[in-house]
């Protein structure tokens, strides 16, 4: 069965090891460094291993009810802001369950939308994140599209 797990002093390393395509490096930040924002951030972050049985096969983290824009504090948003599915667990549906179940734990805190970024290009999330619903929302936050899906 697959499920969210969070981190913990037993599986850090497990996470630490996931790692995505060569050709995905540059689009997505290590887990190291993600573990390393959520620890300076624990109000904001909310980091998982995506386990499936016994093996660590990706990372999420995500942040709720976190303010935008500076010019308007009413802007709240709770989304995706990070997801490592590891090369080796690539194509067999890991991603779509984290986005799936992070988008029932938005739910479950009273949102009704769930955003996320991704840096355009060949290699980039885009078509995936499309394939799930998520629409440009007309935004960029600094160089990265920002999509949203309605829940």
């Amino acid at each position: 069965m697959t499920r969210l797990e969070p981190i913990t002093t037993d599986n850090v390393l497990a996470a630490c090891a996931i790692v995505v395509r060569p050709d995905q490096a540059g689009l997505v930040a290590p887990v190291a460094r993600s573990l390393a924002e959520a620890y300076v951030q624990p109000d904001v972050a909310w980091p998982r291993l995506i386990v499936d049985g016994d093996t660590p096969v990706g990372f999420l983290m995500a942040f709720f009810d976190v303010p935008w824009r500076a010019d308007d504090p009413s802007d709240v948003r709770s989304g995706l802001w990070r997801l490592n599915i590891d090369a080796a667990q690539q194509g067999r549906g890991y991603g779509r369950f984290a986005v799936a179940a992070l988008g029932e734990e938005v739910r479950r805190r009273g949102r009704t939308r769930l955003f996320t970024t991704w840096v355009p290009g060949e290699h980039g999330p885009e078509l995936f994140y499309r394939r799930l619903g998520f629409q440009r929302t007309g935004e960029l936050s600094g160089d990265q599209v920002v999509g949203a899906l309605a829940l």
